[in-house]
This record gives C-alpha cells, structure tokens and sequence, in this order.
C-alpha cells in the first residue's frame, strides 16, 4: 500500500470499517512512513476533538435562514 492508497481510504480506516487485512496494511505502511502515521493521528485526533464538543442548536429564525439557503443551494437558483 501507498501513500495515496491510504489518503483514499483514511475516512474509514479512521471509523474501523476497513477489512482487518486492510487495515493491517494500512498499519504496516505507518510504521515505516512517517508522514502518513503524523495524517492519520491528526486526523484521529480532529475527529476525537470535535465530538467532544457541546452541540449547539440553532435559533428558529437561523434554522429557518439556513434551510432557505441549503433549498437554493439544491436547487442551482443564486437569486441571482
């Protein structure tokens, strides 16, 4: 496994959805390869960070803002 074969499954060996073989190589290659093993633990770490985090809620009128604009977004209408 290369660099670029882990960049691509990184998301799910993060999440442990990876074969065991997979990961297994995934692991191997972090042994020797510093710059993927520094990736993966930030990442480890990012993901770790944020849901460790209160979640806020929205204000009505802000929820309302926001699903009116994720509603043009959908459609392709800028309003322009």
């Amino acid at each position: 496994m290369d660099c670029n074969e882990i960049f691509e499954s990184l998301s799910e060996f993060i999440d442990e959805e990876l074969s065991k073989k997979t990961c297994r190589e995934i692991e191997s290659h972090m042994a020797d390869c510093r710059n993927c093993r520094v990736v993966v633990n930030t990442l480890r770490k990012t993901v770790t960070l944020y849901h460790s985090m209160p979640r806020e809620r929205l204000s009505g009128p802000a929820r309302l803002r926001l699903h009116k604009v994720i509603e043009i977004a959908d459609s392709g209408d800028t309003g322009e």
